[in-house]
């Protein structure tokens, strides 16, 4: 008999306590209402059946319908915490993904400073939510800590997971970059190569952006601490064969430094590209963007040779003869000496006895 009024309480109490839930009860409130009210159900029904003289085996019964009433509701939790967690890990991976991967491709000095804001921000929002949600199943506070801890972790890996997934595709930036800054200007539109355009100028500049490309991707900045990636990739290969004597030696000493698997101060933990492996990096660059400015130099001379004015004396001749008959002329250099030649009887005819 206590046996049948436990089963039938406990399964009462999974009922009622469900519909609490769904109605938006806080969890912890609902337990402990819903636990109140069944227990005390429980109870009466062993009172209304007249087996309230059995003390010893009444306490136990009561102790059973506690303890899976207590494993329910811990179960209920465990798998509300769960559900919970995957919600704020998706808006997380909303927040952060996409927007931390554009800020890499669009690497710049304020790329690390704007992933750390964007990573302030979801610690000021999500995370604060979640921590509220938490507090409505009743936990202790020590619990909510690391639960929070470890989603802020999670806000960290999705981060660090972009800036390697974005370091291990790092050339295919940098010559990504190298070709939009090349071959388009400030409007993005393509670049007509006609005699303004300095070549050498624009290859720097896009050589530039790409070594920032690198740079960025070097090293993880998440806590703030500067370093000398920066300044030292452009020392080294930008700066070594354009400086001035006095600045020559720094130049070598980066260059020199490019030879080492570390950034100095930099942990290798945040270190995802090394100096060895920068320069190795650029070397290959440098090769798969020859092409690219050997190619705008060709188009630039052909320009030139297209956009060529023709020499006072052609255009002289064009005038007398016609553009066809210069053309003949020109692809006949005898005529050319025919002419010359009746040039200087002419002078001499014509000239003073």
């Amino acid at each position: 008999m206590l046996g049948h009024l436990r089963s039938k309480t406990s399964e009462d109490f999974k009922v009622r306590f469900e519909k609490a839930l769904e109605s938006g009860e806080g969890f912890a409130a609902a337990a402990k209402d819903c636990s109140d009210l069944l227990m005390s159900a429980f109870n009466e029904n062993c009172k209304d059946a007249g087996i309230e003289q059995v003390v010893v085996d009444t306490s136990k019964a009561q102790e059973m319908l506690r303890h899976n009433i207590n494993a329910y509701v811990t179960s209920v939790r465990v798998e509300k915490f769960s559900k919970l967690t995957s919600l704020y890990e998706d808006k997380l991976n909303n927040a952060l993904s996409e927007p931390v991967k554009y800020l890499l491709d669009d690497a710049s000095d304020k790329t690390w400073p704007t992933i750390r804001r964007l990573l302030q921000l979801e610690r000021m929002t999500t995370l604060v939510d979640f921590a509220s949600m938490l507090s409505s199943f009743g936990i202790d506070q020590a619990i909510v800590e690391t639960l929070v801890e470890k989603l802020e972790k999670y806000a960290i890996n999705i981060v660090e997971s972009k800036a390697k997934e974005e370091a291990r595709r790092v050339l295919m930036n940098m010559k990504d970059r190298f070709e939009t800054v090349f071959s388009c200007d400030s409007d993005l539109m393509p670049r007509l190569w006609t005699r303004k355009e300095d070549i050498k100028a624009i290859t720097k500049m896009a050589c530039l952006a790409s070594l920032k490309s690198l740079s960025v991707l070097a090293v993880i900045r998440l806590d703030g601490e500067k370093d000398n990636v920066d300044e030292t990739l452009q020392l080294a290969l930008m700066d070594v064969l354009s400086c001035s004597t006095s600045n020559r030696n720094r130049s070598l000493d980066a260059l020199a430094a490019l030879a080492s698997n570390t950034w100095g101060d930099v942990p290798s933990a945040r270190t995802l590209i090394a100096p060895v492996q920068c320069k190795s990096l650029w070397m290959k660059f440098k090769k798969k963007t020859n092409d690219t400015v050997k190619r705008a130099i060709a188009a630039q001379e052909t320009y030139e040779r297209i956009n060529q004015v023709p020499p006072p004396w052609a255009i002289v001749v064009m005038l007398i003869l016609g553009l066809n008959e210069l053309i003949t002329i020109l692809r006949n250099p005898l005529y050319i000496w025919v002419i010359f030649v009746a040039f200087l009887l002419g002078q001499g005819v014509l000239g003073p006895a």
